[in-house]
């Protein structure tokens, strides 16, 4: 006959095998061979590279929805074609420019070619190429929008050639290549400014020369509203960005051969993430209280003002302060709107609140964080490369102008550039 256990003796056994399982040793992870960790940095490189190429279609979702429906032909060309751009220009120049043999203030003048790697190198020299590619496009996007229903086609794109080749590769040789900056101390992790505030101020630059949309600004100083054409299309690119900005961010990391590249991975995504919803939130507060209703167009800035802000330091800060970081950012953005206004700034999208002037806040917001950054650093780097790119954007924006010109004509303007431009309209049933 077979003894039946007593229930009440279930409580001890149960303690005693819990008891038996945590007196287990734990076991230390391993180191990852040399091969293993080669293979899965070259596969962030690739996959976070990916998401940052994604962010092309959120860019073009997002113009294509500010700007008016005469003009939504050209924004989607002027996306295409700068992301093509900037890979072929980053392999004709900019790669070797940025990265190669990098003195103080430049690399080489020499096309790029894939070098042979070996496991002991870390990763692969194509995935590094593929993801420093995609950061690119990125800055040559922020001028799109913001010089965006007035200036010619061809004349951006000339332009996207000189801040591809040059402009962008020889200010990011000073930190990410080695240059004086990194000497000097100036931090970025993911590039508030050597991406965004890049393409911040050349589309200041441009937004001044270029002028304002006709019709924009007034005598008597009034702002006349020049509403977008699709708002949920400019929603959706914003998700787009927001999704893209993980690889933007996590993949500048540089590595996921460890289980400490793992962890810091995680924490960069979480305080992406929380700086971005900050940026909704407070734009959502912030556009009630100053307008008495929610302003979607702001709060779709605020999210990205959010997560330029977070860009230059992702790893370090706690998720209550990348919730702060991210909701100044926002706060910025909703500031600075109108006062561009004021100085007859035309900036179609609000690119240059939220890439410019939350990449600045980022990048200075790096010493609430991080040990190793001082602010005398962090204000040298801003300076340098704001000089930098205004000089040279202002160059090569008044030489454009001076042989081909820049603006289209005030007839070609009223009429919608899709039509002088692209002989194509985006809503045919609809434009006029």
């Amino acid at each position: 006959m077979i003894k039946m256990l007593n229930w009440y003796k279930l409580p001890a056994i149960f303690l005693g095998a819990a008891a038996t399982m945590l007196a287990i040793p734990t076991v230390a992870l391993a180191a990852p061979d040399a091969e293993t960790a080669y293979i899965f940095n070259s596969f962030s490189f690739l996959i976070h590279g990916f998401m940052v190429a994604l962010m092309a279609a959120g860019f073009c979702m997002l113009e294509g929805g500010l700007v008016r429906s005469k003009n939504a032909t050209v924004q989607a060309t002027k996306n295409i074609a700068l992301y093509s751009i900037a890979g072929i220009m980053y392999v004709l120049v900019g790669y070797n420019l940025m990265y190669m043999d990098v003195g103080s203030y430049m690399g080489s003048f020499a096309l790029w070619g894939a070098s042979e790697t070996s496991v002991d190198d870390g990763y692969s020299s194509t995935s590094d190429w593929f993801f420093q590619m995609v950061f690119v496009a990125t800055a040559a996007s922020i001028v799109s929008g913001a010089v965006a229903e007035r200036v010619k086609l061809i004349a951006f794109l000339v332009f996207v050639v000189v801040l591809t080749a040059l402009i962008y590769p020889i200010q990011g040789s000073w930190s990410w290549g080695g240059g004086f900056l990194s000497e000097a101390g100036f931090l970025d992790f993911a590039g508030s400014t050597i991406v965004h505030s890049v393409g911040g101020w050349a589309a200041l630059t441009g937004a001044i020369i270029i002028g304002a949309r006709s019709g924009k600004y007034s005598s008597d100083g009034s702002v006349k509203p020049m509403p977008g054409s699709n708002l949920p299309l400019a929603t959706i690119g914003t998700f787009l960005l927001w999704f893209g900005w993980f690889g933007f961010n996590g993949g500048s990391q540089l590595a996921m051969g460890s289980a400490a590249d793992i962890d810091a991975i995680g924490q960069i995504y979480i305080n992406t993430n929380l700086a971005a919803a900050a940026g909704v939130v407070v734009a959502i507060i912030g556009t009630s209280i100053l307008y008495g209703k929610v302003d979607l167009t702001m709060t779709l800035n605020g999210a990205l003002g959010g997560l330029v802000a977070i860009t230059a330091e992702p790893l370090a800060p706690t998720p209550l302060l990348a919730i702060c970081i991210g909701g100044i950012g926002s706060v910025l953005v909703i500031l600075t709107v109108p006062l561009l206004d004021k100085l007859k700034i035309d900036d179609v999208v609000g690119a240059i609140p939220v890439h410019l002037v939350a990449g600045i806040w980022g990048t200075l917001a790096v010493v609430l964080s991080n040990p190793d950054a001082t602010l005398s650093a962090q204000i040298l780097g801003i300076v340098s490369v704001g000089a930098f790119v205004i000089v040279t954007s202002a160059i090569a924006w008044y030489a454009i102008k001076l042989i081909m010109g820049v603006r289209a004509d005030e007839q070609a303007e009223l009429d919608g550039l899709d039509i002088s431009e692209c002989g194509l309209e985006a809503y045919p049933e609809f434009t006029k």
